[in-house]
């Protein structure tokens, strides 16, 4: 088994888990309205964070670190403390594994506009907007001589990352993961890619809180959100031989390819994604209580994964309670696996399910069991998953356990 002996975040809802937590379980949105610098630009609803950089970075470094690295390096710096592991493990025996969906999106958009106004572009622009910079932040920063390896896989990014460090561990390639995910894109040119897209939520004046709403009748989009999430992996073995709290075992991971479109979902492949988690992890779908969805609030989207959740579960379909907390938090493209991640391993831990924000109206076309309230306890949760679907067509999920 492996165990996740540590968490650490740079969230819409905060830097510290439990904080975090206890601010979804109130049903408390962290998304509010963003307004580029574009001609005729219309407010986009985002989620971002607070975040000091000269907490973490001098002057000097800043010049070539982008806010996606930055991000990493707080929340995997914070993720080793919470698990007690510093100086624990060889560095050599330590991988880092990254999700990141875009790369360094602030940066690469500075650098085009310098160019196009002054002729210079910034000589760090390289090395600041690539994808790998976040992981190779995070294994300096950390001093992690193992593999740092980068998996840009749109919206599942973090929850493959996720995945391959726990082969990882499991295959006896190192004894410590430092795996999770980044994103930083709230720069006016990759919001308004996404708004003509028409993926992004349409709202009122003053209405940007609440308009992300994951499977509802009314649902048009999701919220672009930022922010970071890692996790500690290690052997359960090793964790128990240290005396490490574990706040959660991930027991299986699944992963499949639609292979039919690059940006419509379906639901075949994600019902193989899911079925190869539970077979892994060696559990019925009848064991498994709670699903932190993928949840975008899309038309399409929410429709597809409705119907592959109750393919798998079938006449236990109304066994599993279902929420998406990109309701509050956003959606945080290649970071998006990982928070959900950690906010599944929290409820595991608390036996407490997170809202599926925003929702008054659910769509009996979906047909899931969502949960609705503030509050909601699940005293004999022992199993939950959460599931990442990308465009390109690729699929992840994850398995977790009490530990």
């Amino acid at each position: 088994m492996v165990a996740v002996t540590g968490i650490g975040v740079v969230s819409p809802h905060g830097d510290h888990p439990d904080a975090m937590f206890a601010a979804l379980m109130r049903g408390e949105s962290a998304i509010g309205e963003f307004i580029g610098d574009f001609p005729n630009a219309k407010p986009a609803a985002v989620a971002s964070v607070a975040f000091d950089a000269g907490a973490w970075f001098t002057p000097l470094q800043l010049a070539g670190v982008d806010r996606v690295s930055q991000l990493a390096v707080a929340a995997a710096t914070r993720a080793l403390a919470d698990a007690g592991a510093a100086g624990v493990y060889e560095p050599a025996r330590v991988g880092v594994y990254v999700g990141c969906g875009m790369g360094g999106g602030a940066s690469l958009e500075a650098g085009y506009i310098s160019g196009l106004r002054n002729g210079r572009v910034p000589p760090l622009t390289v090395p600041a907007f690539m994808p790998n910079a976040p992981a190779a932040h995070v294994a300096m920063r950390l001093h992690a001589t193992g593999p740092a390896l980068t998996y840009a896989v749109a919206c599942a990014s973090s929850a493959v990352a996720i995945a391959e460090a726990a082969k990882a561990i499991r295959g006896g390639e190192v004894d410590m993961a430092i795996a999770g995910g980044s994103d930083a894109v709230l720069v006016p040119g990759v919001v308004k890619a996404w708004q003509v897209m028409q993926t992004l939520s349409v709202f009122a004046p003053g209405a940007a809180a609440s308009s992300c709403r994951p499977f509802a009748t009314d649902r048009g989009g999701f919220a672009l959100g930022e922010g970071a999430a890692f996790l500690i992996l290690e052997s359960t073995e090793r964790a128990r031989a240290r005396g490490a709290r574990r706040h959660a075992e991930l027991a299986g991971w699944g992963m499949s390819c639609d292979a039919t479109h690059l940006t419509k979902p379906d639901a075949a492949g994600q019902r193989a994604a899911i079925g190869n988690a539970l077979a892994l992890a060696n559990l019925a779908p009848r064991d498994v209580g709670y699903c932190n969805a993928h949840g975008t609030a899309t038309r399409i989207g929410d429709q597809v994964e409705s119907e592959a959740l109750k393919a798998v579960w079938g006449a236990d379909i109304d066994r599993l309670r279902v929420s998406s907390t990109k309701s509050m938090h956003g959606h945080l493209l290649g970071a998006a696996g990982a928070l959900e991640a950690a906010i599944t391993i929290l409820a595991l831990r608390e036996s407490q399910l997170p809202p599926n924000a925003n929702c008054a109206s659910p769509d009996p076309a979906c047909g899931l069991d969502l949960v609705l309230e503030t509050g909601a306890v699940a005293p004999g949760l022992d199993a939950a998953i959460t599931s990442s679907f990308a465009f390109g067509g690729s699929n992840a999920v994850l398995v977790f356990r009490r530990a």
